[in-house]
């Protein structure tokens, strides 16, 4: 029996890049004054930052809908032999990942798996990416599912915000501490705890934020030269590819996947993030 592979747009890849992976997606919805949109799909990165820095609107963002994992799934249960695998955005940060669980109890639960990935964006992205690559090598299902879990358990997700105005505007600092962040170019590392997102520290500047980050690859990450590094980033594709420069000089490493935040991240981290994704021990 084949194996489908199936992700969502939290994932932040590219749609040319999936198709080329043969990975079908599920699409969380963003909504911004009264419209609603889907990353890559009818709204570019480029274009929704454009669109929050014109307006003080909060945008706001919604699951994949229970409905439209039980069509799918149904579909393929009805009209194929074929094993599904869906790669969830972490269930720490999205409803997506139970509303799954719910279709696959009620369709097939032999024939479909949902797997948490307690990931987000290009983080999770490698974990899908890992996934395709095991289906051509033509694992079986057991043996993809092997890689995924193994992916997700090692995924390291370090980010540093551009600056504080959505994490203010989303209730997730107060109006005080996001104006002295911003006066006094503060800059907040993150980083991802069992899926959910989970401060770490705060240095002075972009220069140092960046710097750190690498610190705490080489503290954290293991054998990085032989991996497929994830940088991606919001709105300065140049300051991405400025930390991919400084990963190669410091770690030899050669391959990377790099990739900008969509509408459902952004919504909450804005323009100016940062973040590196690697594997631990």
């Amino acid at each position: 029996m084949a194996v489908r592979i199936y992700a969502d747009n939290g994932c932040d890849l590219d749609r040319d890049l999936l198709e080329s992976l043969g990975v079908r997606l599920f699409y969380m919805s963003t909504t911004f004054k009264g419209a609603t949109y889907f990353d890559r799909l009818n709204l570019t990165p480029p274009q929704f930052y454009r669109m929050i820095a014109e307006s003080n609107d909060l945008p706001s963002t919604s699951q994949v809908n229970l409905g439209e994992f039980q069509v799918e799934f149904e579909r393929v249960v009805k009209n194929t032999d074929d094993h599904i695998i869906y790669i969830a955005f972490s269930s720490g940060l999205s409803g997506s990942y139970q509303s799954a669980c719910l279709a696959r109890h009620a369709i097939d639960p032999r024939r479909i798996t949902v797997i948490d990935s307690k990931s987000a964006s290009v983080g999770y992205g490698l974990s899908v990416v890992r996934a395709a690559q095991a289906v051509r090598r033509g694992l079986n299902r057991d043996q993809v599912v092997a890689e995924i879990d193994d992916n997700c358990r090692r995924m390291e997700h370090v980010f540093t915000v551009g600056n504080f105005d959505m994490l203010k505007r989303g209730g997730r600092v107060s109006s005080t501490a996001a104006t002295l962040g911003n006066l006094l170019n503060i800059k907040l590392i993150l980083h991802l705890v069992d899926g959910k997102i989970v401060p770490l520290e705060k240095v002075h500047g972009l220069k140092r934020a960046k710097k750190r980050l690498l610190d705490i690859m080489e503290e954290r990450g293991k054998d990085l030269t032989s991996q497929l590094i994830g940088i991606c980033y919001s709105q300065d594709y140049e300051g991405a590819l400025e930390i991919r420069d400084m990963i190669q000089s410091r770690f030899g490493c050669q391959d990377f996947l790099i990739s900008e935040i969509g509408a459902v991240i952004g919504s909450h981290v804005g323009a100016g993030t940062f973040a590196v994704f690697f594997l631990h021990e």
